[in-house]
């Protein structure tokens, strides 16, 4: 099948997985291994968001054939997010914001999230992030979630981290309703059939293939695509032509 393949979800940094240890040669012969074209990739493992950037714009300059920048910032320093923002989107061309309240211990609809999320909106940029939190009160549910943040935030879209790998149950139907939501494929432990339950819940236009790489191994990532009982152009929209879309990039195709 000929399609583009560009994981939405990838980080640099030194894991100590796969033996990538921050080698971006030893990243992209596992991305060709596993038949990936471009991957976006974040650094969130800096308490310095503009540091983070910095490595990420570096090993894109380096390899802008391969790979997409994704911006960081955090609430943990509010007077430093929205000049990074700016910095990050208008001088070193991100694609999107990656958010990781685990390490802010308050999820991401908290009001410390607000102003970024309003820079967010008004520049009509989307925003990565988990749907739930180990710190999550006992009711809450991802529908009501981001049913809230997407009126309050019509032009962001929220791409939910993993969520992909749900099961039935997992998500509510009634996220489908929601016209800005995606769903990201990556994760360790995905459920049979989870793809096949993604394009169900909503609609294969929603749905953004991703690794999580180096945390884990791109090609078990995606063979769950490849082997999911959908159509071919399923694939290919999960694959990368979402993806395309949603960044507005190009990519030199080589699959």
């Amino acid at each position: 099948m000929e399609t583009p393949v560009i994981d939405f979800h990838a980080h640099i940094g030194n894991w100590g997985r796969h033996r990538v240890n921050g080698n971006i040669e030893r990243y992209i012969e596992i991305m060709d291994h596993a038949g990936i074209d471009m991957a976006c990739i974040n650094c969130i493992f800096l308490g310095d968001a503009r540091i983070a950037n910095d490595r990420v714009a570096e090993i894109v300059a380096k390899n802008p054939a391969r790979f997409v920048p994704a911006a960081f910032v955090t609430p943990h320093y509010p007077d430093e997010a929205i000049s990074e923002l700016e910095r990050a989107f208008y001088q070193l061309g991100m694609k999107y914001l990656k958010i990781y309240p685990d390490y802010y211990q308050k999820p991401n609809d908290h009001p410390d999230y607000f102003p970024i999320y309003e820079w967010l909106n008004e520049h009509k940029i989307p925003v990565m992030s988990h749907a739930t939190y180990p710190f999550d009160g006992p009711d809450i549910t991802v529908t009501e979630r981001f049913r809230n943040l997407s009126v309050r935030y019509p032009d962001i879209p929220w791409i939910l981290a993993h969520a992909g790998s749900s099961g039935p149950g997992q998500l509510a139907k009634e996220i489908r309703e929601i016209r800005n939501i995606y769903l990201e494929t990556c994760g360790s432990g995905a459920v049979k059939e989870a793809i096949e339950n993604s394009v169900e819940l909503v609609g294969s236009d929603r749905v953004l293939f991703g690794t999580d790489m180096p945390l884990l191994d791109a090609r078990h990532q995606i063979g769950k695509v490849i082997t999911a009982d959908i159509s071919d152009n399923d694939k290919r929209k999960i694959l990368g032509g979402n993806t395309i879309k949603l960044l507005n990039i190009s990519t030199n195709h080589t699959n």
